[in-house]
């Protein structure tokens, strides 16, 4: 649940012993950058409330909050994107005014955000080198020849790997990742920020992650890593910053704690990370999909006979490695994709290539993996995004009029059921935290008593208190006898929740097995493409 891969999959990193002076990758203990007493206020709201924050050169430290803490607000800070109301930064010991990102870059600030600042149609080399690109001669033309190779330089020094001549539009989220990493450091970053750096990234792209970050603090540079997933600061981390409701709480060295040390710091009370689930009594199949068979954007075929069953009263898991045909299976299942053969029924009633339109007024919920292009209306308020699909339904209109107070009192209710941050129906969705997004999309979903949930990726970018309430919701609608169907890249998130766990790779079922029968090497040979014996693909 609390991320992906173990601590000596990511590489055994730590140098730090309890109580220790600092970083062991040979820099000084000395702080790089200094955050003292940050308050930032957005009118009466309180973001963040005289915060500390120190990081040192060479080491990677972690800054760990819920959603909606203000981790994303502090370090907009420290990059020149806020100036705070009060409050003092100092880089190297020098107290710097952080007007704008420029400054920060000048000062050797580097950020990654959570959503990446890409331009698609334009090469690896050509985004890295933008701004700043290598000139001929006194004529200022672009020497293209240049970028490529100090890109190359670059790529190599740190172990980054890309291909300068890629387009962006054609490369992996973990190699777009990765450009941005370039961006930085082709800027001359010796502070690297890098906010929920693995919220998109398969398993195996978040090993190379943590080799990158060790590739940069063994140069001296530093890192500051917002992440919520407590296993993934304890194999990456060298110091923890831990804020709550905008408060700081405390600041750690993370050999000296464990991963329910680190939680409980963050939500203020104890954390269980296991799942409580009443009988398992699975009823009659309320999805059936019979030899699928889906495209992907590029007109290459996806899903090849995929075959699966969600009985009433059941959660079943969907395993497998990102890219194996998750998202298209979606897409067809939602009405967002073409189903080229086979097909889909819902309660006996085939709903093959119905509209999302029917689909929905079916009974069918879907929590999309992408909450920017899928989930929401970025522009629109929260209010509006909680009733996007039953506002032509009375008592949110009647002959078409909106009744805003009805929508304000309904939205108030989810808004407190899920907490989410701030707590104000007005807000503009794309104002939230990632998180809070995630909270409004699965508020929506999940009050519409759906008989089918489809929840795909549910807890990317929560933070551990959030994800142990989104469970409780999933096994909640599983208690009252509605079909679940999971779709994670978290294996130990389908392990904690399934009761059967189907795996999908190269657009196939290569097994489904019941949980207690699941173990993870079985499931990772089936992943990799391996068949169980007895595959029981209903």
């Amino acid at each position: 649940m609390a991320g992906s891969g173990t601590g000596a999959d990511l590489g055994e990193r730590k140098g730090c012993t309890p109580g220790g002076p600092g970083p062991a990758h040979g820099g000084t203990a000395a702080e790089m950058v200094e955050m003292r007493r940050i308050t930032k206020r957005f009118g009466s709201f309180t973001a963040n409330d005289a915060i500390d924050l120190a990081v040192r050169r060479g080491e990677v430290h972690a800054l760990l909050g819920e959603n909606g803490a203000g981790k994303t607000t502090l370090v907009n800070q420290l990059y020149g994107l806020y100036q705070p109301t009060s409050g003092e930064i100092r880089i190297r010991g020098e107290l710097v005014r952080m007007t704008d990102p420029n400054v920060a870059i000048s000062r050797g600030i580097g950020m990654v955000h959570q959503h990446f600042m890409l331009v698609n149609p334009f090469s690896v080399a050509e985004n890295i080198v933008l701004g700043r690109e290598p000139a001929k001669g006194c004529l200022g033309i672009l020497d293209m020849r240049r970028a490529r190779e100090e890109v190359c330089r670059l790529s190599e020094q740190y172990g980054l790997e890309v291909d300068p001549e890629a387009k962006i539009s054609d490369i992996s989220v973990g190699m777009q990742q990765r450009v941005e990493i370039l961006k930085a450091l082709y800027r001359g970053a010796e502070l690297l920020i890098l906010d929920e750096p693995t919220a998109v990234l398969t398993p195996q792209e978040v090993l190379f992650l943590g080799e990158i970050l060790r590739n940069l603090t063994a140069e001296g540079r530093s890192v500051l890593l917002i992440t919520h997933k407590l296993r993934e600061i304890k194999a990456m981390a060298d110091r923890c910053t831990i804020i709550r409701r905008g408060r700081w709480i405390d600041t750690v060295e993370v050999a000296a704690v464990s991963e329910g040390d680190l939680a409980e710091k963050m939500v203020g009370r104890p954390v269980s990370f296991a799942v409580a689930k009443g009988p398992f009594r699975p009823g009659e199949a309320v999805l059936t999909v019979k030899d699928l068979r889906v495209r992907c954007n590029r007109g290459l075929p996806r899903l090849k006979g995929l075959s699966l069953e969600v009985r009433a009263g059941e959660i079943l898991g969907l395993a497998g490695v990102d890219g194996n045909g998750q998202s298209e299976l979606v897409e067809a299942l939602t009405g967002l994709r073409r189903v080229e053969s086979g097909g889909v029924f819902f309660r006996g009633e085939e709903i093959t290539n119905r509209s999302p339109r029917e689909i929905l007024d079916r009974g069918i919920a879907t929590i999309p993996e992408d909450r920017q292009r899928r989930g929401l209306v970025a522009d629109f308020s929260v209010a509006e995004n909680l009733v996007l699909e039953r506002v032509r339904r009375e008592p949110f209109s009647k002959r078409g009029i909106l009744d805003r107070k009805a929508i304000r009192v309904f939205a108030e209710e989810l808004i407190r059921r899920f907490d989410v941050r701030p707590p104000a129906t007005e807000h503009p969705a794309k104002a939230l935290s990632g998180g809070n997004q995630q909270k409004v999309i699965i508020a929506r979903e999940v009050s519409s008593d759906p008989e089918l949930l489809i929840a795909a990726q549910p807890t990317r970018g929560l933070d551990v208190g959030a994800i142990e309430y989104v469970h409780r919701v999933l096994a909640a609608q599983r208690d009252r006898g509605k079909a679940v169907l999971l779709v994670s890249l978290e294996l130990e998130e389908i392990l904690a929740l399934a009761d059967r766990i189907a795996v999908i790779c190269g657009g196939c079922i290569t097994g489904v097995l019941d949980r207690n029968e699941a173990e993870e090497s079985t499931l990772g040979l089936l992943m990799a493409g391996g068949r169980n014996a007895d595959v029981r693909t209903s």
